[in-house]
């Protein structure tokens, strides 16, 4: 995991197709470039190829949020589509529902999947196509989007995020409470201790 995400506010791009399958966000060939080098330049690559494309178009080529239709993220459970946002600096995505394998993988990369009902979403996206340049606040602590959309992120993932530590990172930050288990435990049962 890379930083810790408490809330970002940043330009947003609407993006209103539905079911957003994974091999759209980053075609699967490109899933064995070296990640070092980054897959944000693969992020919806074969989409890109035309220059209406939103992500194309400025401002929303400097979006760091995207709001989202219906069904994002669905298909196979490639880890690379959540790699391909995070590596082109996105934080956070907006959208009603995600496929689940695809919102699991960008909670333990580094992005906000915040879930919002889809008539928000939907207004969302019309504010920010009719006032491009538009700025969306997604807040983690309090788990809102501008504020006033609340949104629920499991407690786990939420604690990564906010620490910016993956599973081990966060396991190691109770290492003082599991060694005294640990020295408790083997007072308790020296037998257990080979000694």
């Amino acid at each position: 995991m890379s930083g810790k995400f408490t809330s970002v506010t940043a330009l947003a791009a609407p993006y209103e197709p539905i079911n957003v399958d994974t091999d759209q966000i980053i075609p699967a060939r490109f899933l064995k470039a070296p990640r070092k080098e980054g897959y944000g330049r693969f992020l919806f690559h074969d989409l890109r190829e035309d220059p209406a494309f939103v992500l194309n178009r400025a401002p929303y080529d400097k979006a760091r949020i995207l709001v989202a239709s219906d069904n994002f993220g669905c298909g196979s459970s490639r880890e690379g589509a959540a790699y391909a946002f995070f590596d082109a600096g996105f934080r956070a995505i907006v959208a009603p529902s995600f496929g689940d394998i695809f919102f699991n993988n960008c909670l333990k990369n580094g992005i906000v999947p915040a879930r919002l009902p889809a008539d928000t979403c939907r207004e969302l996206r019309r504010r920010l196509t009719q006032a491009p340049g538009t700025e969306i606040t997604v807040d983690l602590e309090t788990q809102l989007v501008d504020g006033k959309h609340a949104f629920a992120v499991d407690p786990f993932f939420r604690e990564m995020l906010l620490k910016g530590v993956d599973e081990i990172g966060l396991t190691l930050t109770l290492l003082p409470e599991i060694e005294a288990f640990e020295r408790a435990y083997a007072a308790k049962t020296p037998w257990m201790s080979g000694s």
